[in-house]
């Protein structure tokens, strides 16, 4: 992502952009529209300042794992985006 967001999350949040979800299986079968999953892995996007104790461990470019159900879906600038506190966020990769 070349453009800075307009947006700066607040304190240990995160704003990450989703990857893509899988088109097809190893095998080769074309997964559709209907029975995708739903991604768990993404980019971090923008960081925010961390709490008072708490540095944030994780920075903008990171690629990060995170759990099914994490964060709040939003659209900034036309893209979707998840938004989460880093306590969500399971592994850098």
């Amino acid at each position: 992502m070349a453009k800075k967001l307009s947006v700066t999350p607040l304190h240990d949040r995160v704003i990450v952009k989703a990857a893509a979800a899988e088109e097809k299986t190893a095998g080769g079968i074309i997964i559709p529209d209907t029975a995708k999953e739903k991604p768990q892995r993404g980019v971090v996007v923008a960081v925010g300042t961390g709490k008072k104790d708490e540095p944030m461990t994780v920075k903008v470019g990171d690629n990060v794992l995170y759990g099914k159900y994490a964060g709040t879906e939003i659209q900034i600038e036309g893209q979707d985006l998840l938004i989460m506190r880093e306590s969500d966020l399971l592994a850098i990769v």
